[in-house]
């Protein structure tokens, strides 16, 4: 079992056994967007792929995606609950034995699941151009905060001198 609790993209290799099931689950808050992509590699016979059964589950046990018989597959859901979201493999039981079976998932939840190339094409602004603009407005923000906060500083300097020199004037 894999576990983190921090959104980002990961990509792993799990080693699929010949029977029984390999499981991969990460503790999400609610409301975050999780895409996943996976694609299965026989690594004795790299022409022959074995097909696999995938299933992903919420924290209380409703299934998100299921699917049988793939090579490869995706799957995308918004969490409603905050919890343990598991993503399960297994080959299907009806091929014949195959040993070195790998299965390449990348899971992508929170920022890291956003495509931001179709936002930069319905935006009609290039990716790179989108990126730049949003570490703007972040940097813009922080400036702003310390120039206020850098006048609010001189200005009480300035007055507690004038004070002092109005006390050393009586």
């Amino acid at each position: 079992m894999v576990a983190s609790s921090f959104p980002a993209a990961r990509g792993i290799w799990l080693s699929i056994p010949s029977s029984g099931t390999k499981c991969v689950s990460e503790e999400i808050h609610s409301n975050v967007v999780v895409l996943a992509d996976y694609y299965v590699i026989n690594e004795e016979k790299p022409e022959h792929v074995p097909k696999v059964s995938s299933r992903v589950t919420s924290p209380y046990g409703t299934d998100l995606h299921h699917q049988e018989n793939a090579t490869h597959g995706q799957f995308a859901f918004t969490t409603s609950e905050a919890g343990n979201y598991m993503a399960c493999f297994w080959l299907d039981e009806h091929q014949e034995h195959v040993a070195n079976v790998s299965l390449g998932l990348e899971w992508k939840t929170g920022i890291a699941a956003k495509d931001w190339d179709s936002v930069a094409k319905k935006e009609k602004i290039e990716a790179s151009l989108l990126s730049i603009l949003y570490c703007c407005r972040f940097c813009c923000g922080d400036l702003v905060y310390l120039r206020v906060t850098l006048f609010l500083y001189y200005l009480f300097i300035d007055v507690f001198y004038l004070w002092c020199r109005v006390l050393s004037l009586t």
